[in-house]
């Protein structure tokens, strides 16, 4: 029976089974490329489609999954039938569905989680986030936590990095301060199990990095420094090499953002002395990208190409199952686009929006954000290297997709382009971007 807009795909958990959402990702993918079909599926796509948030796949999606277990249909795998399914008019006719159903169920398991809400936004898009709250009037911490908390810390990180994906940041990090301080407050009860105590350890420490990061995309740089730095500490308290690496990888990134190149490569070379033990080339691939986004911020052409050869190097070394959750995002795409930006701080914008426009075609649509972004970067690129009419029409793909995402990121990097092209308003095409952009 097709899951409905209300319920989670049980169908389609079924058949995971006892593989990860990072494991059965990588399946898809590799029974993709036995059928020659090019899908960026990864862990959060597949939690996408477990809560319900997908209710039909894509063409490309229907004919691997069906390859993947011949003789089902869609209806077997959990999926609506297709022609139920119009696209965001018919979204919006129906009523907006809950975004944590998962955690509805496991409330009933517990007299500490109270279910998920959502909260309405504009027209096109629902602000949602998770509230880990208290039942009853004491409204407590409980004695001990258990492993239906836990549960929920980890489920907290996985649905904000899900909406994060879908709208981006700005719709969401004042309504992440709740459950992170629950997360945190039930760390400070302690758990009846050491294996309970270091899965709410990991998870309050991730859920930190998740909240940071959407105050990073928001342009809350102090509030992120913050949030990264509680995360670190957490890493260190609880000795967790993993989340260790997390934090050094965000706190690279924002050095960078915020101009200091130099605390940038130092954070990045902290995050790779964490992940060395891990046994993640993809992790250390990450961390050396961030390496070189930092040397490229000083000038220093060959330190930077000595960190993206070796970022490359690592890359090719594949997926494997030492990868953190997390770093479910960390594709070719994304690859593409670090690389970009490590070649416009060195001033080469050709080079730049080459990068950048593999980023774009290489994204998995639904990823807005993601898309979203790396269609900025290359309208910021192409207007630099000196091609006005190419800048507007990726501006104006840009612009499309702020309908559905907020990102004050992406809206500052659109800002810089447009002024970038004030100079070629004549053209047809330029003007009209401008044109929409002050509009919007």
């Amino acid at each position: 029976m097709a899951a409905s807009p209300h319920s989670p795909n049980s169908s389609f958990r079924r058949l995971r089974g006892q593989h990860s959402p990072a494991e059965f990702a990588a399946m898809v993918r590799r029974a993709a490329r036995e059928i020659g079909e090019t899908v960026s599926c990864d862990a959060r796509y597949i939690g996408r489609v477990e809560s319900g948030e997908i209710r039909c796949p894509n063409y490309a999606y229907e004919r691997v999954f069906l390859h993947m277990f011949p003789g089902r249909t869609l209806a077997d795998f959990g999926f609506s039938p297709r022609e139920t399914v119009r696209g965001r008019s018919a979204q919006r006719a129906r009523p907006a569905p809950p975004v944590f159903p998962h955690l509805i169920q496991r409330s009933k398991e517990s007299d500490v989680l109270r279910r998920a809400f959502m909260t309405g936004g504009s027209a096109t898009v629902a602000a949602a986030t998770l509230s880990l709250t208290l039942l009853g009037d004491s409204r407590r911490i409980p004695a001990r936590a258990g492993e239906a908390e836990a549960a929920a810390v980890e489920d907290a990180v996985r649905q904000i990095r899900l909406l994060d994906d879908r709208h981006g940041a700005d719709a969401l990090y004042r309504r992440a301060a709740q459950p992170l301080q629950t997360a945190y407050a039930l760390l400070d009860a302690g758990a009846a199990r050491q294996s309970t105590e270091d899965r709410l350890h990991a998870g309050a420490g991730e859920l930190a990095v998740s909240v940071g990061w959407l105050a990073h995309d928001s342009g809350r740089f102090e509030d992120a420094r913050s949030h990264y730095a509680e995360a670190l500490a957490t890493a260190r308290v609880s000795g967790n090499a993993a989340l260790e690496a997390h934090a050094f990888s965000n706190m690279a990134f924002l050095a960078r953002d915020r101009g200091r190149h130099r605390e940038s490569v130092r954070a990045a070379q902290a995050g790779l002395r964490a992940a060395r033990p891990l046994g993640s080339p993809r992790l250390l691939a990450l961390l050396a990208l961030r390496e070189a986004g930092g040397w490229a911020g000083l000038g220093d052409r060959r330190a930077c190409e000595e960190s993206l050869a070796r970022a490359h190097a690592e890359f090719a070394r594949g997926e494997c199952g030492a990868d953190p959750e997390w770093m479910s995002f960390f594709g070719e795409a994304e690859l593409e686009s670090l690389e970009s930006r490590c070649w416009a701080a060195l001033g080469e914008h050709v080079r730049a929006a080459r990068h950048a426009r593999r980023a774009a075609d290489l994204q998995d649509p639904h990823f807005s954000r993601n898309v979203a972004l790396y269609t900025a970067e290359l309208a910021e690129n192409l207007a630099r290297a000196g091609a006005p009419d190419e800048a507007a029409w990726a501006g104006g793909r840009v612009l499309d997709l702020l309908a559905d995402v907020r990102s004050t990121r992406i809206r500052s990097m659109l800002a810089g382009t447009a002024r970038t092209l004030v100079p070629h308003q004549r053209s047809p095409r330029v003007g009209a971007f401008l044109t929409r952009h002050a509009e919007a």
